[in-house]
């Protein structure tokens, strides 16, 4: 990918720093084997405590930022219980999809693909359907939105309702949420957005009660949260772990602490800005149209009528700038720029937008 496309900007994966391809590349201990691996894992559950601002130590697990989506749901949910998804795209309707497919009762409370949560609105909802569970997702990709997610959490909890779960697997890093403030009680998040790490590990902070769920759905399968509960302290866990790949999270929660949080989400902001600036120079219309709507780590714009996408994104891809397309009802009429991670830079972003102006003249 480093020799095809000069200029990355898809919304993940992003491209890897070689500190981080240097520390996976290194040979290991077995991780059954060696106390190493543990103390390893306890450092970097605090690292990413740090990043997600929460008290209460995430598991790991092996695999793509998927495996918690999944395995999140699937330990907290049994069936028959209400869950309440908060849509304002394609994942926050996948949040229902998956709900229904475990047999939940579910209502989906949807915003539209052009506007954020209302707070209020997912307040009265929750009075009134009063979920087991209330689903978000933090930063919707394909239609470029950020969610007030500390400001929903906060009005769920005035309800007493029950868990919230959050998809922050494009945002943290790259955009300011309090976990703990926000009264999370699962939040997601994938290694290979903001973090700047290969799509290899699935992390998801558990609140004390949602650990009380967990126990009580007991749920059992690959990508169960319950052994994750006392791994470190029992020494033990479900599977082979890959010291490898957290060798490698370990270098890229380290590089992104080092630069400070604050100095990060500023780092994404100026690159937002800039993808906007010379979008709107070009003609390109936003979306969704109210740009204190998107986000710090991802712009949505509607794909011009004259340029059908397959053909516009071949064209962006022939001159090394690849960026993402989308999904479902989105499909064909907009297209995403990743500026997250390794790629919220203002050269990068420069760059590819003047190999967008060519193409699109």
């Amino acid at each position: 990918m480093t020799e095809q496309y000069r200029f990355p900007l898809v919304p993940g994966p992003v491209r890897v720093p070689e500190q981080v391809l240097a520390a996976r590349g290194r040979d290991y201990p077995s991780p059954d084997l060696d106390d190493g691996f543990f103390t390893l894992y306890a450092h970097v559950q605090q690292q990413l405590q740090q990043i997600m601002a929460t008290r209460h130590a995430p598991a790991v697990m092996l695999g793509e930022a998927m495996v918690v989506l999944w395995g999140a749901m699937k330990s907290v949910i049994a069936p028959g219980d209400r869950v309440l998804a908060l849509s304002t795209g394609l994942f926050g309707d996948g949040f229902a999809d998956m709900a229904r497919g475990l047999g939940a009762e579910v209502r989906l409370l949807s915003f539209g693909d052009h506007a954020t949560i209302d707070p209020q609105r997912a307040e009265d909802a929750a009075r009134d359907f009063r979920p087991q569970l209330v689903t978000a997702v933090h930063c919707e990709t394909p239609s470029g939105v950020l969610n007030p997610i500390q400001e929903v959490g906060q009005a769920l909890h005035r309800q007493d309702v029950g868990l919230f779960l959050v998809d922050a697997v494009a945002s943290i890093g790259g955009a300011p949420l309090d976990v703990d403030a926000a009264r999370i009680d699962l939040c997601l998040l994938g290694t290979q957005k903001c973090l700047s790490a290969p799509p290899d590990l699935g992390i998801v902070s558990v609140s004390p009660r949602a650990w009380g769920t967990v126990r009580r759905v007991a749920y059992q399968g690959y990508d169960a949260l319950a052994p994750f509960e006392r791994a470190v302290e029992q020494r033990l866990f479900p599977y082979t772990h890959s010291w490898h790949a957290l060798a490698g999270l370990e270098v890229a929660c380290r590089l992104l602490l080092e630069e400070g949080l604050p100095a990060a989400f500023e780092r994404h902001e100026r690159a937002a800005a800039l993808c906007r600036r010379r979008g709107s120079e070009l003609g390109l219309e936003l979306f969704p149209a109210d740009e204190h709507y998107s986000s710090p780590t991802c712009t949505a714009f509607r794909v011009p009528e004259r340029h059908p996408w397959p053909s516009l994104s071949a064209q962006f891809r022939e001159r090394g700038v690849a960026v993402g397309g989308n999904y479902g009802r989105l499909a064909g009429k907009n297209f995403r720029i990743g500026h997250m991670g390794t790629q919220a830079d203002e050269q990068l972003v420069s760059a590819a937008m003047d190999v967008i102006a060519e193409v699109l003249r």
